[in-house]
């Protein structure tokens, strides 16, 4: 039957360093060396004791590492909610524009003609005049 066949093939694994029948003394490893000690070796990417590739490689610009990542929503995408007054990050999220991950910010591209009261994260500049000359009010979470 298919269901009781059994793999026959197999071979046994090599005993190293058992005595002169199979690589016994050296157990495969060759005479001394860095290769032959126990714990022996050189990382993966270790080359020779020259400078690694990263280090070789030339470094340009500059990256802050203290920047804030923001999810961003447009007031023009702002404009196309129907239901709420109110908007929050919460809201955001259950309606699907924002996943969730990152603070929110608000941005000035597109119009409104909407009031809305928004509590979020951040403003820029020409988002928080938009929502202000359309009435609505903003708060700073």
């Amino acid at each position: 039957m298919l269901n009781n066949l059994k793999k026959t093939t197999t071979s046994k694994k090599t005993r190293v360093g058992r005595g002169p029948g199979s690589k016994g003394k050296t157990a495969g490893r060759g005479h001394k060396g860095q290769n032959s000690r126990s714990g022996g070796g050189v990382p993966i990417l270790f080359e020779g004791g020259q400078s690694s590739f990263v280090l070789r490689t030339p470094k340009r610009g500059f990256k802050n590492y203290n920047r804030i990542q923001y999810d961003v929503i447009n007031v023009g995408q702002l404009n196309k909610i129907e239901t709420s007054d109110e908007i929050n990050k919460e809201f955001l999220i259950k309606i699907g524009k924002i996943t969730g991950s990152k603070p929110v910010k608000i941005l000035g591209h597109g119009d409104l003609n909407k009031k809305f009261s928004i509590s979020v994260d951040a403003f820029s500049k020409s988002a928080e005049s938009k929502i202000k000359q359309a009435g609505g009010s903003i708060v700073k979470v």
